[in-house]
């Protein structure tokens, strides 16, 4: 009985089995990235005091694989931080994906006056403040500039965390709307600095 070519050629097989493991875990890793979560790293002073510069943070990427799967968008919820693709983006220009916290839906009215938000909707039609709900205590912060907008289809109001003069570029002053087909998903865990893990 004659011998097959890769038993004859044990450092071809060996090759091969390299071949088909590498390309395994590059389709593994592709498939996780897209569909189950994605890692991220944090630039700028936007969301100081929640998040910053070196952060490492985990972005769950199921509930918005779910959504797709049902042909629907993800919808974030309100107070949440996000990663979504800046729709300002130029290649080698700038960031491609921001972190900043949702802070109104499609219809909602957004103003910003006497530093704070107020969203007004039909269930709030005295309107309410949004960061109440952020966990952070963000509620007495100081947020600059004056808005007074209503929000459109499909997209989201998004503010960063650091709000004094123009620490954070958002949907304030420049970033504009964010479109639901940008998001990347809600930020599910800072994994580092380790002293400093935590969920969101």
């Amino acid at each position: 009985m004659n011998a097959s070519f890769l038993e004859r050629h044990q450092a071809v097989k060996d090759a091969l089995g390299i071949i088909v493991f590498v390309i395994c875990v590059l389709i593994g890793t592709l498939f996780i990235n897209a569909f189950i979560f994605r890692s991220f790293n944090v630039e700028g002073p936007s969301m100081e005091q929640t998040l910053y510069t070196g952060d490492r943070l985990i972005v769950n990427r199921i509930p918005v694989t779910v959504a797709q799967l049902q042909n629907k968008s993800y919808v974030p919820k309100r107070g949440q931080v996000i990663v979504f693709k800046n729709p300002q983006y130029v290649p080698g220009l700038g960031e491609e994906y921001i972190v900043k916290r949702v802070i109104a839906f499609p219809g909602e009215r957004v103003v910003l006056e006497d530093g704070q938000y107020t969203v007004f909707n039909d269930a709030h039609p005295e309107g309410f403040n949004p960061d109440e709900l952020s966990g952070e205590n963000l509620q007495d912060k100081y947020t600059s500039g004056e808005v007074d907008t209503t929000v459109s289809d499909d997209t989201l109001f998004v503010s960063g965390d650091h709000r004094e003069d123009s620490y954070s570029k958002d949907s304030r002053n420049g970033l504009g709307l964010i479109p639901y087909y940008d998001v990347i998903g809600p930020v599910s865990v800072r994994i580092f600095p380790f002293d400093k893990i935590r969920t969101f």
